[in-house]
């Protein structure tokens, strides 16, 4: 289905098709932390990512919540923009050699992936208000104050050292 497909009719539909969008995006996601994890060396940034992992885990418990509550069955479908972003983060990571710039190379990528899904659960949330499903914004809206939360403690990580150790 492509996003302006027969198959979405209405708000409801393209918020169904997006929260299944990001539900693919946050188990590719989970598929791709535990390597992120492995290959930086700052122990603050291996910390951040363990954290994010358990988080993310969260993230999929919550959309399976509103999948539920919202009388839809739970499925992703593939989502080429995430798919691109985690493809790009793990060939920058192969080509760094230098552990420092590969730290640097692992937030910029960590941070490509949390805009994306800012901007996901930040339209999600206004598409749940708009449909009436406060329910589901509630916990979507959960998700994205985590999402730019970790946003924000990665520029922190970059700015407090790991970017001028790079350098």
């Amino acid at each position: 289905m492509g996003w302006f497909s027969k198959d979405i009719a209405t708000m409801d539909d393209l918020f169904v098709h997006t929260l299944r969008d990001v539900y693919y995006a946050e188990n590719q996601i989970r598929k791709s932390l535990p390597d992120m994890i492995e290959k930086a060396t700052s122990p603050e940034l291996k910390s951040g990512f363990e954290m994010h992992l358990r988080q993310t885990d969260g993230h999929i418990d919550r959309l399976k919540q509103v999948f539920r509550l919202h009388g839809v069955e739970e499925k992703g479908i593939t989502c080429p923009a995430i798919d691109g972003i985690l493809e790009e983060a793990s060939d920058i990571a192969g080509d760094v050699a230098d552990k420092q710039v590969l730290d640097a190379a692992l937030i910029a990528a960590a941070q490509a992936v949390e805009h994306y899904e800012i901007t996901r659960y930040g339209t999600l949330v206004a598409w749940a208000k708009q449909l009436g499903r406060d329910d589901c914004a509630s916990l979507l809206q959960q998700t994205l104050e985590e999402e730019d939360a970790t946003d924000q403690k990665l520029s922190k990580l970059a700015l407090s050292g790991i970017n001028r150790k790079a350098a």
